[in-house]
């Protein structure tokens, strides 16, 4: 079934329709919302938070963008109110490789690189989540999510020369972050 018609459906209530049209777009706004809140669990509850948002909403929605355009306003609009409530910051232990049932998958994948990734992607997720949310919201957007200029204007409503402003001192500031975590970043794989 075409995208208007389980829109339309979804509108009048239709609950399957509704199902339906939201798992075409799940993966990606759970992607969305895990780089914007920095943990699985944040991500998961502004998943379900913006999944509740659109069920109300939807009978609003006018085509004048597109669904997923619209989706990802909602999404982004979401964890942006989540992050302003409350400033997480994300903590990885690695003590709980173990715990967590690692094991190698090859010959290379030691503990302690598999220890070093971890800390790496944490690091990461860690630094983009310290960026002001305005500058976090169009670099992931742009550098994780691959949107252009115009989408990201429209997902969040404010004009592309603000959106390329935004990009530019977001991208300025993790790299001066990730210069003084060089040691992490810099050190050859164990």
């Amino acid at each position: 079934m075409n995208e208007e018609k389980l829109i339309d459906r979804a509108a009048r209530g239709d609950a399957a329709a509704f199902n339906e049209l939201l798992g075409a777009y799940e993966k990606k706004m759970y992607a969305v919302c895990l780089r914007m809140s920095g943990n699985h669990e944040d991500a998961q509850d502004c998943l379900q938070e913006t999944m509740l948002r659109v069920y109300r909403a939807i009978s609003g929605f006018k085509g004048q963008s597109t669904f997923s355009t619209w989706l990802y306003r909602v999404a982004m609009n979401t964890c942006l109110d989540e992050l302003r409530k409350k400033r997480n910051r994300t903590s990885t232990s690695l003590d709980g490789l173990l715990e967590a049932g690692w094991s190698p998958s090859d010959e290379f994948d030691t503990p302690e690189r598999h220890a070093l990734n971890r800390e790496k992607s944490a690091e990461i997720r860690r630094v983009i989540a310290e960026l002001p949310e305005d500058m976090r919201a169009a670099v992931v957007l742009r550098d994780i999510e691959g949107m252009s200029y115009e989408e990201i204007a429209r997902v969040l409503d404010i004009n592309v020369g603000t959106i390329k402003s935004r990009i530019s001192r977001g991208r300025e500031k993790l790299r001066e972050k990730f210069q003084s975590k060089a040691e992490l970043f810099d050190r050859p794989d164990v």
